[in-house]
């Protein structure tokens, strides 16, 4: 039966509707899960922060978009070292 793809003779358009912002949030946020997935069950747990840094930076994505929630993300990492105190650093509400 040729020509009966969607859109054509009696069928409806398949239409996903999906925000370039929508699709920047999956992509920024692929890396993490894989991290989650493969790399953080191999080390031991050692994070210094609440919420740990890969939930930190899956939230401020969420919140912030894609490239915002990565620049906050990548602050937060930047603070993961033996000379920081670590404790609650929750993603902020609104950018300063």
């Amino acid at each position: 039966m040729q020509g009966l793809r969607p859109g054509r003779i009696g069928r409806e358009p398949v239409v996903t509707e999906r925000s370039s912002s929508t699709v920047l949030k999956r992509v920024a946020k692929a890396p993490i899960h894989m991290y989650r997935k493969v790399i953080s069950p191999l080390k031991p747990p050692t994070c210094r922060f609440y919420p740990t840094c890969s939930a930190y930076a899956l939230e401020a994505i969420e919140r912030h978009g894609a490239g915002k929630g990565a620049w906050l993300a990548a602050r937060r990492i930047a603070k993961c070292h033996p000379f920081h105190p670590g404790g609650y650093d929750p993603v902020p509400e609104k950018l300063p």
